[in-house]
């Protein structure tokens, strides 16, 4: 940016409101704390409508934004037809903001103080079920290198439970063939993880790597046709196309990591090492893949019920 841009920049901003300039000084602070660029366009995401809501009602200064007017908020995204969870994320980041502006003394007083949290109902989270990844499988032609990626991508995507921006983040030395290990270098909050992959989704990973051809220890570990680094666009194009090919709803890429957990779970693994495996800073999330077992328990209850086998 040359002089001039810089200096009607600054003018700009001058000229803007205080709430506006605070955004800015919110998401700075965000970005010299090192969080993740997926976590800056969050705050960025859902705090601009905010903002923008807020000068419609001709609130422009930091200090005059009421808890009223947050509640206005929230029965204004309510009223947009936003899922319970999409109100709750626009929530959690006017309270990030508005608490931050507390910390740093731009306020006095906190409006989200006396906000409470909008409620959202513990919906069953649906994970993609075995038959669709079945079915998506089958129409990968094994003859063709894109048919062999796909199939090791969606055999992997499973097995590993990765989220999807951590999926298509993979590089080759990042997996050890040999044990199934797979190295999540920036999870979310930029933290580290080992997962795994099966015998039978390293077996598909090989195939594809053969066909691929030698690449360097460093490059993508699923890669575009043309070459580079798959994308998330990308391998939410795969698994929509594979799903017309298929004749299948397409599944969302979150669901094959939902998938993982409740099969995991369905297979005895203990819900402290699946939390580990799937990178989840508390068990919340992972309590509810248990409420969903509720058909998996009824049936061993019927097999092991003491006065069934006693009467």
């Amino acid at each position: 940016m040359t002089a001039p841009e810089n200096t009607l920049r600054i003018f700009e901003l001058c000229q803007s409101s205080t709430l506006r300039l605070d955004l800015q000084a919110f998401l700075l602070d965000a970005r010299a704390r090192n969080l993740s660029p997926g976590s800056i366009r969050f705050y960025q995401q859902k705090l601009e409508p905010l903002l923008d809501f807020l000068a419609g009602l001709h609130v422009s200064d930091s200090a005059s934004v009421s808890s009223s007017h947050l509640r206005l908020w929230l029965v204004h995204l309510q009223e947009q037809d936003h899922t319970p969870g999409g109100v709750h994320c626009f929530y959690r980041a006017a309270k990030a903001f508005f608490s931050w502006m507390l910390r740093e003394e731009i306020i006095e007083r906190n409006p989200m103080k006396r906000v409470r949290s909008p409620r959202v109902p513990q919906e069953n989270l649906a994970p993609v079920s075995m038959a669709e990844v079945r079915a998506l499988h089958e129409v990968c032609d094994t003859k063709t290198l894109c048919g062999l990626r796909d199939r090791a991508i969606l055999l992997c995507l499973l097995d590993s439970g990765c989220r999807a921006s951590e999926f298509v983040a993979l590089d080759l030395n990042d997996i050890d063939l040999k044990t199934g290990a797979l190295f999540v270098r920036c999870g979310k909050g930029r933290k580290p993880r080992v997962t795994f992959l099966g015998a039978k989704s390293r077996r598909e990973l090989l195939r594809y790597l053969r066909k691929r051809g030698q690449v360097a220890a460093d490059a993508p570990l699923f890669a575009r046709r043309e070459g580079g680094r798959l994308t998330y666009s990308g391998l939410r194009d795969i698994v929509r196309r594979r799903a017309r090919q298929a004749g299948i709803v397409s599944p969302s890429l979150h669901s094959f990591r939902r998938g993982f957990a409740l099969e995991a779970l369905r297979h005895g693994a203990d819900i402290y090492s699946l939390q580990r495996m799937m990178g989840h800073a508390s068990l919340t999330v992972l309590q509810r893949y248990l409420r969903q077992t509720q058909g998996d328990l009824q049936r061993i209850h019927e097999r092991s019920s003491p006065v069934d086998h006693l009467l």
